[in-house]
């Protein structure tokens, strides 16, 4: 029962969480003020440092507390097996780029068309767990994607909204930055995300020394 809870409790906070940081961000980036506009980057760089700091956090957690535990386990898993921290920095960088472009199309987008067609990052996902992991699909599963992809080319077909030329051309142009924006962060967000569960299963790491791994080379290089 209490796992139940549990999971209901995750999937509740997971639904929030996503659309309320869809509405803050659109929100963020179309506020009309004085002074010169936040830095996509920036924030990139403090939500990959939060990352950090949450997952060492639960590393402590998971080892009753101890900084000695804290500290060999860091050693051991990052410092002591370079090679293996430095596959990271592909799916880190990945991420780093998907995140701002993410900025980039809620800049030209807005909250509904942005946040339905970015859900194609399950096709993507879906076709790389295919071909790196030999996964294996179902009819239904191919059916619902099929389902996905006509739902967003349904969102975007355009439509005929009054107004001057040249502020619809603006706005078209604007909104096909958006796209592209949005689709090339699916497929980054599907390859990235596919790779580090690959990475995750190959080398037996805990994943979130592995999350924590990537966010400090997604921080860097931002």
């Amino acid at each position: 029962m209490a796992s139940s809870r549990l999971k209901y409790l995750s999937l509740g906070v997971l639904v929030f969480q996503t659309t309320t940081l869809v509405l803050t961000m659109r929100y963020s980036r179309t506020l009309q003020g004085e002074g010169p506009r936040y830095l996509a980057s920036s924030a990139v760089v403090t939500a990959e440092l939060l990352k950090i700091l949450t997952c060492v956090m639960l590393v402590y957690r998971d080892h009753s507390y101890s900084f000695r535990a804290l500290n060999s386990i860091v050693t051991q898993e990052i410092l002591n097996k370079p090679m293996e921290t430095l596959k990271l920095a592909i799916p880190s960088g990945i991420y780093t780029l998907q995140n701002n472009l993410l900025y980039v199309a809620l800049s030209n987008l807005d909250a509904a068309t942005y946040q339905v067609t970015y859900q194609l990052k399950i096709l993507t996902t879906a076709l790389f767990s295919v071909f790196m992991l030999g996964r294996r699909l179902g009819v239904y599963q191919w059916l619902s994607l099929l389902i996905l992809m006509a739902g967003v080319a349904l969102v975007q077909w355009p439509t005929d909204s009054p107004g001057a030329p040249e502020e619809q051309q603006l706005s078209a142009g604007s909104q096909f930055v958006g796209v592209v924006a949005v689709l090339v962060a699916c497929c980054s967000s599907g390859f990235a995300g596919v790779y580090f569960e690959k990475i995750l299963k190959e080398t037996k790491q805990s994943v979130w020394i592995g999350t924590s791994s990537s966010a400090c080379l997604g921080w860097c290089s931002g």
